[in-house]
């Protein structure tokens, strides 16, 4: 292909995304559902068509869903992993039963096959980390009381994506589901020994990672990445939590030198990885799919509110803390996208548009409720004094 087409049709969508992250900017709300919004208006059935670029924004987005999960992994070292599983089991299976189950029975009522129905659960449960910890910061709520039960949540949400996605992709396999179940489970397994080999050497594999030269750490550690998920690709093993182990075994000084170095990389692959996921969508698939789509997303923003609520309350933080600590955890993002996917090859249901609509509205309100989380606590509270007076 000739080189001008390409670099001038990649130059218009990377200025597009300048021009709709400058937008989300000024809105205060992440730009995640602006980018999907660009490749659904682009790819099949959309405005304009991009064929000079389709290759490179593939795997662009390939490389930047390797990022955003290996960024999500330097964010946990192994113990913090093991501590967050003892300390926030509870609430943990509290968020999977009230945020699983809608997206899972929304499925069998549509009259999904039972696969198709636990993808859907799958893109209802896991919250976006991603989105959780940029509205953290930017609100400067890291020092809050009631974000480390924020963050123990997303932890264990996190590592219950790790088993769902190994489990969840022997199912979708088709005839050889048994099989690839089986060579997942076993993956899985050798996960779990890595976790627990890091717990002992994490600091060292990080110090032997280490380097002075900005430019030999920033290659180093975006070839072990890429070369750890396509190993695990190649066993049928999620390249995406790959990516995050890698993350999470490489947590001490490699991981604080790596972070500003990767977040450019990061953001710019992340957003062909939210285009590439609007470009595979069908706008005539998606529409029709919006009205299941709104329901359960208005469902599970309340039920997402509710497990953020309970597990500030556990651990004695008052209603506002309790109402930031829930509106946090609404946006979906990244998991939801994976599980989208992987649902396209797999199965014939529609999950993928249902997941698309899904995002697009939670990536949207859920930092909005998020910024509003203190105004709304007020306004609950007003509400309950009134009552309170008019009750004899």
């Amino acid at each position: 292909m000739e080189p001008a087409p390409l670099l001038l049709e990649l130059g218009a969508v990377v200025l597009g995304l300048a021009v709709l992250a400058r937008v989300a900017g000024r809105l205060g709300i992440p730009a995640i559902p602006f980018y999907l919004l660009a490749g659904l208006a682009f790819g099949r059935g959309g405005l304009l068509p991009l064929p000079a670029t389709a290759g490179f924004i593939q795997a662009g987005a390939e490389i930047g869903l390797l990022l955003l999960l290996f960024m999500l992994g330097l964010e946990y070292s192994a113990a913090e992993l093991v501590g967050a599983v003892r300390t926030s089991g509870l609430p943990g299976g509290v968020d999977a039963a009230l945020n699983f189950v809608p997206g899972f029975a929304a499925g069998l009522l549509l009259g999904w096959t039972p696969t198709a129905a636990a993808l859907l659960g799958g893109v209802t449960f896991a919250s976006s980390s991603g989105i959780a910890a940029r509205l953290l910061e930017d609100l400067g709520r890291l020092a809050n009381r009631e974000t480390p039960a924020v963050l123990s949540l997303l932890v264990i949400e996190d590592l219950a994506m790790v088993v769902y996605l190994a489990v969840i992709g022997g199912f979708a396999g088709g005839a050889l589901a048994w099989s690839r179940l089986a060579s997942s489970a076993l993956v899985l397994a050798a996960a779990i020994v890595v976790v627990a080999i890091a717990l002992k050497v994490e600091r060292r594999i990080s110090r032997i990672v280490f380097s002075e030269s900005d430019e030999a750490l920033l290659l180093t550690i975006v070839g072990v990445t890429l070369v750890a998920a396509g190993a695990a690709a190649s066993v049928r093993f999620s390249a995406a939590v790959a990516a995050l182990l890698v993350g999470v075994v490489l947590s001490g000084p490699a991981a604080e030198a790596a972070k500003p170095l990767l977040r450019p990389l990061r953001d710019f692959f992340a957003a062909l990885f939210f285009v590439f996921f609007g470009l595979s969508v069908n706008p005539a698939r998606l529409f029709p799919a919006l009205g299941v789509a709104a329901v359960l997303a208005a469902v599970t923003a309340a039920t997402k509110h509710a497990t953020g609520w309970y597990a500030a309350r556990r651990v004695g933080i008052g209603p506002r803390g309790r109402m930031r600590a829930g509106t946090v955890l609404i946006a979906r993002g990244e998991f939801s996208i994976i599980i989208a996917g992987l649902a396209g090859g797999a199965v014939s249901e529609p999950v993928a548009p249902v997941a698309a609509g899904y995002v697009f509205l939670l990536a949207a309100a859920g930092p909005v409720l998020t910024h509003l989380a203190d105004p709304l606590s007020a306004l609950w509270d007003r509400t309950r004094d009134r009552l309170a007076r008019r009750t004899p």
